[in-house]
């Protein structure tokens, strides 16, 4: 008699967390449970309600993510009546970078009760891009000094990431700064609550931190340069033993046992990201092959043989992705938020009014009216920036454009030049990668919007010219958490001994490709080379005026008179 064993995965995203039961050695997703974070997204007030956050601010409390371990996961066993005893494996993926400062024992740093009320004691989203100011200083004194890290970056570090968040908080907050032990990325806290031991994953560590597997993080140099109480920031605060992704972390304490119904010493995966796990969820373990993971923003992530240097790419690291090659990412700051913003803000009450008449939420009313224009036909061309560019410009500091509109422009055509829009800097990115010597041959897709909306992703098509596979999990970045999991649980346990081994067996993409339509690709061809002008026009320093509006509106909201804005 066969004994089917389970891996879970819980995939920790911007506003809700889930877990997904798994069956090892099929994939097959037996159920899966979604805990919203009570406290959401904090972009305006803390929890009190009465600390106001600056703009581009983005908050969120890490109790939220044990609350998600302890809902979702003992449901999952509860509906699929399976027993923690067939659970070999846990795997968790997270948002990123997405980090917190902790105290010695491990506990959030806004816990205590001095610092409740202090923005820089919390959690630190992916999205947070307070820390521009930062940001563009470092990559100016790395330019200056010719430091060989930048270029692994694409030549700039973001705002999102480690470094700048944390030199963000010893320059607006050095009380925070000083009183902390580490500050860590939330995946890598999370495996340390179900462990007890904290380690820091080789992902976050390469793609967020400026870390490399061969020469480690930037020198002591390059800090104290940088600002001379940075001089020992990695000895200081990001002293952690770095593992590299497809390892095991450890195994469930007794404690986490009580929190989540699985029974201690089930095996724990080091913590990954959510991109990068959903590589093997779709059977990609070598290089050429693009993975779009769509969501409230967009991950590109692909494998490489070879170190090449890509400018605008988020990084490219050593066994980032899949042990043994060079795992690659670039990224969209924003496309399912994208569309979110304009029904939320731009849609007239008939369009709402018709929605609710035929049952249908505004999404699928727009798409319907978007699916009968042909392409071009709006004569709308839109900067795909409403929150900043991640890839190929890496500057939070862009902001959105839409050209062409007249007083006879319908909010379909907007909706679908958002679409477009959204599909040619997925192409900026495609070629970019090509042009720079990292060959893309397939193309696959994952998240959200692929399985919810199929106009899009033919869109996406006829501007790439190419096929896209699509996931067959819904659930994709949750399927390889847990693939990771059953690797962590290793062979002998009933898992697999490598990640390239579970692919093979679980990852998994549908029968159905999305084909380019000829006559679409050819005038989305010449739509894309004046989006392509647009792009270097605005985002290349010929025009900043995005970045003076954002001067004129940040002296208006500090109640400036209009000399000093002068």
């Amino acid at each position: 008699m066969c004994i089917v064993k389970y891996t879970i995965g819980v995939d920790f995203g911007t506003q809700s967390g889930r877990s997904v039961l798994v069956e090892v050695g099929t994939g097959r997703e037996v159920t899966s449970a979604v805990k919203e974070y009570t406290h959401g997204v904090m972009d305006e007030y803390l929890p009190e309600g009465k600390t106001k956050l600056e703009h581009d601010w983005a908050l969120q409390h890490p109790a939220d993510y044990l609350e998600v371990l302890e809902v979702t996961i003992p449901k999952v066993l509860k509906d699929a009546n399976v027993s923690p005893d067939d659970i070999i494996g846990l795997g968790i993926d997270f948002t990123a970078c997405t980090v917190l400062p902790i105290e010695k024992t491990g506990t959030p740093l806004f816990f205590n009760p001095e610092f409740s009320g202090q923005p820089h004691s919390y959690v630190k989203l992916w999205k947070h891009h307070a820390a521009q100011d930062e940001a563009n200083r470092l990559n100016e004194m790395a330019e200056k000094r010719g430091e060989m890290f930048l270029k692994r970056y694409g030549g700039k570090i973001s705002s999102e990431w480690m470094i700048p968040k944390l030199w963000q908080i010893l320059n607006e907050a050095p009380e925070i700064y000083d009183a902390m032990d580490q500050i860590v990325e939330a995946t890598d806290w999370v495996v340390y609550q179900l462990t007890g031991k904290l380690y820091r994953n080789s992902c976050t560590a390469g793609y967020k931190a400026i870390w490399n597997k061969q020469t480690g993080y930037p020198s002591r140099d390059f800090f104290k340069a940088l600002d001379p109480r940075l001089e020992n920031v990695v000895e200081e605060k990001l002293s952690s033993e770095i593992v590299s992704i497809g390892a095991k972390a450890g195994e469930i304490t007794e404690k986490a046992a009580k929190l989540t119904g699985l029974n201690q010493e089930t095996a724990v995966a080091i913590g990954n990201v959510d991109a990068h796990v959903s590589l093997p969820a779709v059977g990609i373990t070598d290089p050429g092959k693009l993975l779009m993971i769509m969501g409230t923003s967009t991950c590109h992530v692909l494998l490489g043989s070879e170190e090449k240097l890509v400018p605008g790419m988020c990084g490219v690291v050593e066994d980032g992705i899949i042990p043994g090659y060079m795992g690659y990412e670039a990224g969209q700051s924003c496309v399912g938020d994208h569309f979110e913003w304009f029904i939320e803000n731009c849609i007239p009450a008939t369009y709402n009014e018709e929605a609710n008449q035929r049952g249908i939420n505004i999404h699928q009313l727009l798409t319907e009216k978007a699916e009968k224009l042909r392409a071009g036909e709006s004569g709308l061309l839109a900067l795909d920036w409403w929150n900043g560019n991640r890839s190929t410009l890496v500057d939070a500091d862009l902001t959105g454009v839409l050209l062409g509109a007249t007083l006879l422009t319908k909010p379909e055509e907007i909706y679908r030049a958002l679409i477009e829009a959204t599909a040619y800097g997925t192409r900026k990115i495609v070629e970019t990668f090509r042009n720079h010597g990292v060959p893309i041959e397939e193309v696959y897709a994952c998240g959200g919007i692929v399985d919810k909306n199929s106009f899009i992703m033919q869109i996406y098509s006829d501007v790439l010219n190419m096929d896209i596979k699509i996931s067959a999990s819904s659930q994709t970045p949750a399927l390889g958490a847990a693939m990771f999991g059953a690797v962590a649980a290793g062979k002998e346990r009933g898992g697999y001994d490598s990640i390239t081994d579970a692919a093979k067996e679980m990852g998994k993409v549908k029968d159905y490709i999305y084909q380019p339509i000829k006559k679409n690709a050819c005038v989305y061809d010449r739509l894309f080379k004046e989006y392509a002008r647009l792009y270097d026009y605005f985002g290349r320093g010929e025009n900043n005026v995005m970045k003076k509006l954002k001067e004129i509106k940040k002296y208006s909201s500090l109640q400036r008179t209009e000399e000093s804005i002068c």
